[in-house]
């Protein structure tokens, strides 16, 4: 066979294995946004010079989570602009990062910027708890896609160029952003229900509209996509009032059912046909099957609930932290409170749980991360704080194989089980 048409099988089949695999933890919440992962050998236990492999400085702040495709780590943050409370400086010199790293190594291998040409909402009140980069990447293992609101969704391929980019709306929200956008076939799905009171549909390759679905209230919470018992694949947005389905290729509404009335910040979560949501300032809790027609009834509805974080599934229950760190345990077959127990000292938590090897993994804003068993018996299992590290973590878990990611708005960390090795 001639050199060159060798040499082209050989990169076309390298592209070809750029596709995500089971292994890659490509969306906000892992690749089904359940926030359950079935890695082992993860560490119990971390803290600063134990079991850290790596940390790696990052160049401004965010409350987005990390994704990891193949051996990259991807994740944005905002500089310029918002960084100090007292003297926020000038909006017009606010910069939002996509960066990526070696996911093994540290290393920094790109940071890609934009300049805001979009008004934000200005640095304090709400804005001021989580900042300009608080929705996570998404990715299908050719490209990456990473909303910033206002200032639009963007698209870069795995070496950092920008592809395309696309505006959805213009409004703006005094507590910010945070949607993350969602894959199905060739549609990435956005929540701009803040921008434009809309769930959009794009075309991947070229930023398109596909579609465009109304009606989206008080939302922030990201899209979550359900395998219903008929084989239906849905799109479900939780938002002020009503739980909404879409048809993700088409846009089209398949059914509604009556939820939490109030605004909406965790993602649901499903198993087996059935929706869970959770959220609102009342504390509410409500399981519906996917796969309906018209106006649902939920099978249940429960005072439980959490403000910010979204909950996991196991085994029969669901289990989260809430934002003012209590953990919660719930029949998901009834809606049943099994416990709630405030974990001592948390403060605040924003970041969703992690289910992995039959623990959760809670991290709270400024007092570490709480291991807890997953079981409906309360049991803490550890404790793990890093010391040198006082800033806020927002950003919920990661996995790669048998290691944990975190970022804060000063660091990414790589933890597992051996030697710490720096890139600070």
């Amino acid at each position: 066979m001639p050199r060159p048409i060798l040499t082209l099988l050989v990169f076309a089949t390298v592209l070809a294995s750029r596709a995500t695999s089971a292994d890659d933890w490509s969306r906000f919440r892992g690749p089904d946004g359940s926030g359950a992962s079935a890695a082992k050998g993860l560490a119990l236990t971390w803290e600063d010079g134990k079991n850290v492999l790596w940390e790696a400085k990052l160049p401004g702040r965010g409350a987005s989570s990390i994704i990891i495709v193949g051996k990259r780590a991807f994740v944005t943050c905002y500089s310029g602009y918002g960084l100090d409370r007292n003297e926020p400086g000038k909006q017009g010199d606010l910069k939002l990062h996509v960066l990526c790293y070696d996911a093994l190594g540290g290393k920094q291998l790109w940071d890609q910027s934009i300049s805001s040409d979009a008004t934000v909402q200005g640095y304090g009140r709400f804005v001021a708890l989580h900042g300009y980069a608080s929705s996570t990447p998404a990715s299908d293992g050719k490209v990456v896609y990473a909303y910033f609101g206002a200032n639009g969704l963007l698209a870069y391929d795995l070496e950092g160029k920008l592809l395309w980019r696309k505006k959805l709306g213009q409004k703006t929200h005094f507590f910010g952003t945070a949607n993350s956008p969602v894959l199905h076939e060739n549609v990435v799905i956005v929540n701009a229900g803040v921008e434009s009171g809309q769930l959009v549909g794009l075309d991947k390759k070229t930023g398109k509209v596909l579609w465009e679905a109304g009606g989206i209230k008080s939302s922030w919470n990201t899209p979550t996509l359900v395998k219903a018992k008929n084989g239906r694949i849905e799109v479900i947005v939780n938002t002020k009032g009503k739980l909404r389905a879409y048809d993700p290729k088409t846009g089209t509404e398949l059914w509604t059912c009556s939820a939490i009335n109030d605004y909406i910040c965790p993602s649901v979560i499903s198993h087996d046909g059935t929706i869970y949501a959770i959220g609102g300032r009342g504390a509410t809790a409500v399981a519906v099957r996917a796969g309906g027609k018209g106006e649902v009834e939920p099978l249940w509805k429960t005072s439980a609930g959490s403000n910010v974080s979204s909950p996991v599934y196991f085994k029969e229950h669901l289990y989260w932290v809430s934002d003012k760190g209590i953990a919660h345990c719930l029949d998901a077959k009834s809606g049943k409170i099994v416990y709630q127990e405030r974990l001592k000292g948390t403060g605040r938590v924003y970041a969703s749980v992690l289910l992995a090897e039959e623990r959760l993994y809670a991290v709270s804003r400024e007092k570490g991360t709480w291991v807890l068993a997953a079981q409906p018996e309360f049991k803490q299992l550890a404790h793990n704080v890093f010391e040198s590290d006082r800033s806020v973590f927002n950003g919920s878990p990661a996995i790669l194989g048998s290691t944990i990611y975190l970022r804060s708005d000063e660091k990414i960390y790589c933890i597992g089980k051996g030697e710490k090795k720096s890139r600070l």
